[in-house]
């Protein structure tokens, strides 16, 4: 669907797999719009059950046809997160009686995006990048739809507004289990925001080639009257922009000759990161509450795109100063003797700032206790993880998160054991412990005042977190 002929939402919507982090926000935004929202799924756990009940949407635990329409018959239903299996008994009830079932990916193409569509895209940034895009867009009264992956610790993950412009954040992993196209593909970007290209989700990408494919037709759905605001500090994004024709506007560290926007000057301490940004013969000091060296590349990103769509840079430099991040991004969970972080960070491209970051910071031990994803257990990507811990004086791996393979798959991902090992070719320190309870116990006996442990990883930890901030602070 066009966004530019978005003329109405539906009156009601389904949505199967709701208790996901960006189900349930999609939800709720849609239910601030007086849609009637109903939902299912496997199971449900504070908060998103609770804020669900708050705003009193329907939802029932498991798969149950006769449910869905228990409060009338849904004009669309929405399969996303646990409910995006074709063979799902509501999915299946859905297409029988002839009702539009959309992957997440659509719903937010048709209910989110707008005639001027910014769209973060990359390996790594594109989250904190739609969340502060959308936070300066707010702050400058242009009354943005928006949509992010992750959870804002400033404003809401998403909101359905009325306006033309909309900010979504463009994951280029696939849209359903049916369809292996992007996510980005459905979000019509104008504006696009390219922050890193590096090939990762080797499970879908099998090849380098083929994953930087995907974000050349990207690049080919900006229109005339559009323009890309992209990294000339990533060797990846240089090469996917080599064929574009288009308006581009490049950003990068002090220094770079490609660069219109740049920084320097950067400065990270316990309590944020301050840095000066330049363009032409003007020059801004900048102050964020976030943690993260590389956050400097996404604010200067943001900033650069964001003037260039004629904002003020005071309104920019407020909204920079008030927007606190995402949360497990470099999220502090315990600051005692020993800190403790949470953070997404779930491929060596994406563990490696994140561990520079906190040895900038903290003067002892940095150990990572660190889960791959998908791309990262594929054994053609165990090259990636030569170096990438550098930063780290101890890595801890735990027992894995089950995977869904084909039984006659003919090479199984890596296990924990072997991803150790694959860490271990250029780090002398690397364990794997794949008992939950003793893992707890090595970071207690391990960690030292002064030192910081980080879990890196996309997955649940099974309380290992909150374990070892219990035991940590007895």
């Amino acid at each position: 669907m066009n966004p530019a002929s978005h003329l109405h939402l539906p009156s009601r919507v389904h949505i199967i797999g709701i208790c996901g982090v960006a189900t349930s926000a999609l939800a709720i935004a849609l239910s601030e719009r007086k849609v009637a929202v109903t939902g299912s799924d496997k199971g449900f756990f504070p908060p998103v059950s609770t804020e669900l009940s708050r705003r009193k949407i329907a939802f029932y635990a498991g798969w149950h046809p006769e449910k869905m329409i228990a409060y009338g018959l849904p004009e669309i239903v929405v399969a996303g997160g646990s409910g995006t299996s074709p063979s799902n008994p509501e999915v299946l009830f859905a297409k029988a009686r002839g009702l539009p079932v959309l992957s997440f990916a659509e719903a937010i193409g048709s209910f989110v995006v707008k005639k001027n569509s910014i769209v973060t895209a990359g390996t790594w940034g594109k989250t904190t990048n739609s969340a502060l895009l959308s936070s300066i867009l707010a702050a400058a009264g242009m009354k943005p739809s928006y949509f992010t992956g992750g959870v804002p610790l400033s404003h809401k993950s998403g909101v359905i507004a009325d306006s033309d412009w909309s900010v979504v954040e463009g994951d280029e992993y696939q849209a359903a289990i049916w369809d292996k196209k992007a996510k980005f593909f459905y979000y019509h970007p104008v504006y696009l925001l390219l922050s890193a290209v590096s090939w990762d989700h080797a499970d879908l990408y099998p090849s380098e080639a083929e994953y930087f494919r995907a974000f050349l037709k990207l690049l080919e759905m900006i229109p005339a009257n559009g323009f890309v605001t992209a990294c000339a500090d990533n060797d990846g994004v240089g090469t996917a922009m080599r064929s574009w024709k288009g308006k581009a506007v490049w950003y990068g560290r002090e220094g770079n000759k490609l660069a219109s926007y740049t920084y320097d000057r950067v400065k990270q301490t316990k309590d944020g990161l301050d840095f000066r940004l330049q363009h032409e013969s003007k020059a801004w000091e900048i102050h964020s509450p976030m943690l993260g060296l590389y956050q400097s590349e996404n604010i200067a990103g943001c900033f650069a795109l964001a003037r260039e769509l004629g904002i003020a840079a005071e309104k920019i430099l407020t909204a920079i100063s008030r927007f606190k991040g995402i949360r497990r991004r470099l999220e502090k969970r315990h600051e005692g003797p020993v800190a403790i972080y949470d953070d997404i960070a779930h491929s060596p491209d994406k563990a490696g700032p994140v561990l520079q970051t906190l040895r900038s910071i903290y003067g002892g031990k940095v150990i990572a206790v660190f889960e791959p994803n998908i791309g990262g257990r594929q054994r053609q990507t165990a090259h990636k993880y030569d170096h990438a811990f550098a930063s780290a004086d101890i890595v801890v791996i735990p027992e894995l998160s089950k995977l869904k393979t084909a039984a006659d798959q003919s090479e199984q991902p890596m296990n924990g054991a072997e991803v150790a090992v694959a860490i271990g070719k250029t780090h002398g320190a690397v364990h794997y412990i794949g008992d939950d309870s003793a893992l707890v116990r090595f970071l207690v006996e391990t960690a030292e005042p002064g030192d910081v442990i980080a879990f890196l990883g996309s997955r649940g930890w099974r309380g290992m977190i909150e374990r070892t901030i219990a035991k940590i602070s007895s």
